[in-house]
């Protein structure tokens, strides 16, 4: 056997350890290309991380966007999504909660923080806008439960605000989004419909009181709605089971 082509030559060796050294490989590749989205870090104050990571950051990388929407290029290129927001700091170390200086449903802060998402609508497979108003999507039924359009909604500190007037549906997925609003006090606005319950003929929103849905923030547009919009409102609903009374800043038990 001393003549064999690989000799004394150990094979199981060489392929264990041609195993780890791909297994290395693959990691730090997987890591550095997950970091093409979110990197370079930012501390809270949003200024470059002390520890930027263990593995540097990949190349800059160019996506084209479907439906022609342009095309985004990460890491590099990235502009910051959110500056100057009306928060300070409780304590000087890290890691500690920052707290809001004004208005912080309308500043987008903590609870009803949103990220700057793009200002276009989503759209489904053929390039259509996803969730449109029920009154522009046809076919579409309300074939289960109660039809809340014509109820009156109720705020959390029990005001009539206004009037469910049509429903906002997802056309690809057959649910219903948001229900629009006709504000008693003038206006329209938008309340996601996993934030509403319907209740004995009426709709009831928990999150906010009567106070704040003059603020609800606007969509540009009554036949479609942006996932920057949709980002700003959830948040400002989702915002106000915290901020929208003083005596909810405190635990619940």
């Amino acid at each position: 056997m001393h003549n064999a082509f690989f000799a004394d030559f150990d094979l199981a060796s060489l392929a264990i350890w041609l195993f780890w050294i791909f297994f290395a490989y693959l990691v730090i590749h997987l890591q550095r290309a997950n970091m093409h989205e979110g990197y370079p870090l930012e501390d809270d104050d949003g200024q470059a991380a002390a520890g930027p990571g263990l593995f540097p950051l990949p190349a800059a990388k160019t996506f084209a966007l479907r439906h022609g929407r342009g095309e985004v290029t990460v890491p590099s290129g990235q502009k910051r999504e959110r500056s100057n927001l009306a928060i300070r700091k409780t304590a000087q170390g890290g890691g500690f909660p920052f707290e809001p200086t004004g208005n912080p449903m309308k500043d987008g802060v903590g609870p009803a923080s949103w990220a700057a998402r793009s200002d276009v609508p989503e759209l489904d497979a053929n390039g259509h806008p996803k969730i449109v108003p029920m009154r522009h999507a046809g076919g579409f039924v309300v074939s289960a439960g109660s039809d809340p359009r014509g109820m009156a909604v109720i705020s959390a500190d029990k005001q009539n605000v206004g009037t469910v007037t049509d429903l906002w549906v997802d056309e690809p997925e057959h649910l219903i989004r948001y229900l629009e609003i006709e504000l008693s006090a003038g206006g329209n606005c938008l309340v996601p419909m996993s934030m509403a319950r319907i209740w004995f003929g009426k709709v009831l929103v928990q999150s906010i009181y009567g106070e704040h849905f003059a603020d609800v923030p606007q969509i540009a547009s009554d036949t479609q709605i942006t996932l920057l919009e949709e980002e700003r409102i959830c948040a400002y609903y989702g915002g106000g089971y915290l901020y929208a009374a003083s005596n909810r800043f405190e635990p619940q038990l």
